[in-house]
């Protein structure tokens, strides 16, 4: 059964720092891309970052840095520099399985 599971989330004052993590299961994880997401209230759901199965990354939040550690089969959001706006739930994809994991909250506030 391939399952992802998120963590990492939380509250965090503007400019603060916070790591998501996915723990994945069910499937070679070192054999596929990965790919975070987020959510914000009444806002449809964007790709933030991608990353291959090598290792070659996509960000699409300039403070935000995608990576993976295969011999833990988890991939991570690391996220700097975070701004209101950066409040969503966050979630972690398998494109070619079409698997989402359950998602984490992040709320940026002071």
């Amino acid at each position: 059964q391939v399952q992802l599971v998120e963590s990492g989330g939380g509250m965090v004052q503007p400019g603060g720092s916070l790591r998501l993590s996915c723990v994945a299961s069910g499937f070679i994880f070192s054999l596929y891309n990965m790919h975070w997401y987020r959510q914000a209230p009444g806002k449809e759901r964007e790709l933030v970052a991608t990353i291959s199965s090598t290792g070659g990354s996509t960000n699409y939040v300039d403070s935000f840095t995608i990576s993976r550690a295969n011999v833990k089969n988890t991939v991570y959001l690391q996220m700097n520099s975070l701004k209101p706006e950066d409040t969503a739930v966050y979630f972690c994809y398998v494109p070619r399985l079409r698997v989402w994991g359950q998602g984490t909250q992040v709320i940026v506030s002071s």
